[in-house]
């Protein structure tokens, strides 16, 4: 690629060769039809019609969601006219979702397009590929935020899109842009379905190997471990402590109890005020009572960070065996294990939910032998470990993508 910067319609970065500025065409000059689809109801999916509204567009990543498929609610043959075809880009017309695209892949097979989408066909002389990007871009954005502005909802209607103005390349240059972006838009849906698999496996083998409904047995177990888990006493386990900041941690081990993770707190100035905190060391759990979408009294969360400080209003509880770090972050977290614990162990206050330590001590829960701990403890932290991985590769590829529509787009 070679990059240029001098010209008003040349952009940033190209690929070698490609030096003539982009030319002012408005999209009904490279497209047509510009057509409102099919006002009908959605009913269960029959196997072969797929139905597309503005709730199956993926907000992120534009493709077709098809996790939930419907079809056109018609008995009727349905007019061919409501059908996609390759080279058709849909537009979502009113509502909070105006200006989302959708660029039609034949591997999404026989679909139908519903009302509240604008329907236009790319012509020959131009790239769809390159016209659905263009679709992504901040100058697109401004188009919509400045077209679908209306006295009732926001809309744009199919003359509006017709008349939106694209700074368009050479039909070589554009399918050059487009077959780049594909192929980038094809990695970032590799490394989602990798990430989206991932935590589905976690969500069940969370649920799968630890017991539930009264069993002391897993469902699932790893290979040696054939006796029963142990019905025990939080209070054996764990006891409560109040160990107070003698200043030996500052601002900077503040721990973040929501998210485990240092986090500095600007308004804490004084030292007098940092004596409050409480210690919480490694292995370490923490109730949190406040605004937890986890569980409905709150929940606990252990320290696998390092020893720091929390503030008062966090209950602090520390092991008194023997016991695996990894094991327990997941175990005291577990909803279906705990739920039931902690609403039985707390009551309401004025700003949150509290814990009343002796009710939680005097709780019982299942715990495998220490060996098995270490064993799940290690799996569910790979598990992790391969999420966080994907994520990363997720969060950098779209990165990338942003700055490169940012830079290969007049």
């Amino acid at each position: 690629m070679a990059e240029q910067h001098e010209k008003a319609l040349v952009p940033q970065i190209r690929f070698t060769g490609f030096t003539d500025p982009w030319e002012q065409r408005k999209l009904g000059e490279v497209a047509s039809g510009f057509e409102y689809g099919l006002n009908a109801a959605a009913s269960d999916f029959d196997g072969e019609k797929k139905y597309l509204r503005i709730t199956d567009i993926d907000d992120q990543t534009r493709e077709f969601r098809t996790d939930d498929l419907s079809s056109p609610d018609i008995n009727n043959p349905i007019d061919d006219r409501y059908l996609l075809k390759e080279g058709d880009i849909l537009f979502a017309r009113t509502g909070a979702s105006v200006g989302k695209t959708y660029l039609y892949k034949a591997s999404d097979g026989k679909t139908y397009y519903a009302g509240f989408l604008i329907r236009a066909h790319v012509s020959d002389e131009a790239d769809a590929g390159f016209i659905f990007q263009s679709t992504l871009t901040e100058r697109y954005k401004q188009f919509v935020l400045l077209t679908s502005q209306r006295s009732g909802q926001p809309g744009i209607n199919a003359q509006e899109y017709s008349d939106l103005l694209l700074p368009l390349p050479s039909l070589m240059e554009q399918r050059r842009i487009g077959a780049f972006f594909d192929r980038l838009d094809s990695l970032i849906t590799l490394h989602q379905r990798k990430y989206d698999k991932l935590c589905v496996l976690k969500k069940s083998m969370l649920d799968k190997m630890f017991p539930k409904g009264g069993s002391l047995y897993p469902e699932i177990r790893f290979a040696g471990f054939t006796d029963p888990w142990e019905q025990r006493k939080l209070g054996e386990l764990y006891k409560e402590v109040s160990e107070k900041n003698d200043l030996t941690y500052g601002r900077d081990r503040i721990i973040s109890v929501a998210h485990m993770y240092f986090n500095p707190v600007v308004y804490v100035t004084e030292d007098d005020y940092l004596k409050t905190y409480n210690v919480m060391r490694l292995g370490d759990i923490a109730f949190e009572g406040n605004r937890s979408k986890n569980f409905a009294h709150g929940r606990l969360v252990e320290n696998t960070i390092g020893d720091g400080i929390v503030s008062h209003v966090f209950k602090v509880f520390r092991p008194i065996r023997p016991f695996d770090l990894m094991y327990w972050k997941y175990s005291i977290n577990n909803e279906k294990a705990m739920k039931d614990v902690l609403t039985r162990s707390t009551k309401a206050s004025t700003m949150m939910h509290e814990l009343v330590a002796k009710d939680f001590l005097n709780e019982e829960i299942a715990v495998p032998s220490l060996e098995e701990q270490r064993q799940i403890g290690a799996f569910f932290d790979r598990l992790d470990s391969l999420i966080t991985l994907h994520q990363r590769k997720l969060e950098l590829l779209r990165n990338i993508k942003k700055s490169m529509l940012d830079k290969m787009f007049v």
